[in-house]
């Protein structure tokens, strides 16, 4: 029988081995993510499909249905990223084109193409470096709320945390911690490359593409308790619902989409992203001005008039468990979740 010290030694050295390995996959991932130099997503349209162990992976919306990555790599025998991160992280355009090209005419492949009303939605996205936030980026709901043009954007941050899939259902916390819940509808831009102190020209040749998001938030948070912080307001657990699609940038003209957000059915913001004050290609470069942007890093671009927080407040009726809330940007699908 091993003796105790025997035991010790080798649990010691499994901790090691096991740290130096999670140490050198931090690198590498951090490497990766700052070189960004390959090519960006061309005609891709991307889901992420909750697999029956937990895990969120990468499925491709096709004429034939959405291909499950993971079941086609396994059954084809190629390598290709599993999830959307990886491919913007190792820019691996390629693989995954090449993978679905192959698939389409490989009939040992038709049972990796999967009926997207059956799918359960993952989060397209689980761990960005960086969640940046705008806020008062549209001049309508800039009036409503009685704030003043902001001469440059205003940034904030949301966390891992808030990170929701489509269709999901999120928790509302107990009443003595926050109420008054909103809306905010948000196109959301995508980095595919690392951008540093860009020009407003060149902002949008680092953008691999672009998602619905709902900057859902705690007004009591955000504006009231403690003087109001945002950041708090808007990062709790589940706040930041992003989907369904990634949509890759070629297919995408961002300066001119038509949103709205319905709750229960009903139109409550109807806007385009033509009245943003600062465009995603102005954004960009400030932001890459003060830090690098890199890739799989996500920008909410602000949300326009029609919040409850902008009615006057005898017509506030704040959301609710059981509400259903319906984001739509034209060209990226429409996002919708539950509150419980």
């Amino acid at each position: 029988m091993p003796s105790r010290r025997k035991l010790m030694k080798a649990g010691l050295a499994a901790a090691a081995f096991a740290a130096t390995n999670v140490s050198a996959q931090t690198a590498h991932e951090t490497a990766s993510r700052s070189s960004g130099s390959g090519e960006l997503p061309h005609k891709l349209t991307i889901v992420s499909i909750r697999q029956e162990d937990g895990r969120e992976t990468m499925g491709v919306k096709t004429a034939a249905g959405v291909l499950d990555v993971v079941a086609a790599t396994k059954l084809l025998g190629l390598s290709a990223p599993l999830t959307l991160e990886e491919l913007l992280i190792n820019a691996a355009n390629a693989e995954v084109n090449t993978l679905v090209e192959i698939a389409l005419k490989a009939p040992n492949a038709k049972a990796a193409f999967l009926d997207e009303s059956k799918i359960k939605f993952g989060r397209l996205f689980t761990r960005p470096g960086k969640i940046v936030c705008l806020g008062l980026n549209y001049r309508e709901h800039i009036e409503e709320t009685g704030q003043k043009l902001p001469p440059q954007p205003i940034l904030f941050n949301k966390y891992n945390n808030s990170l929701a899939p489509h269709m999901a259902t999120v928790q509302l916390p107990p009443r003595d911690v926050c109420y008054k819940f909103d809306y905010e509808t948000e196109l959301v831009v995508v980095i595919g490359r690392k951008a540093s102190n860009v020009s407003i020209d060149d902002a949008l040749s680092y953008v691999a593409g672009y998602a619905v998001g709902n900057d859902f938030t705690s007004r009591y948070l955000q504006l009231e308790r403690a003087g109001g912080q945002w950041m708090v307001g808007k990062t709790l657990d589940g706040f930041a619902p992003i989907g369904p699609y990634f949509v890759s940038a070629d297919q995408i003209d961002p300066n001119n989409l038509n949103l709205e957000t319905r709750v229960n059915g009903e139109v409550r913001q109807s806007s385009n992203t033509a009245k943003l004050i600062f465009n995603p290609q102005r954004i960009i470069a400030y932001a890459s001005r003060l830090f690098a942007l890199e890739p799989g890093d996500i920008v909410f671009t602000g949300t326009p008039s029609g919040v409850i927080a902008g009615y006057p407040k005898e017509k506030q009726t704040w959301l609710k468990a059981g509400d259903k809330i319906e984001s739509t940007i034209q060209g990226l699908g429409t996002l919708s979740f539950v509150l419980a």
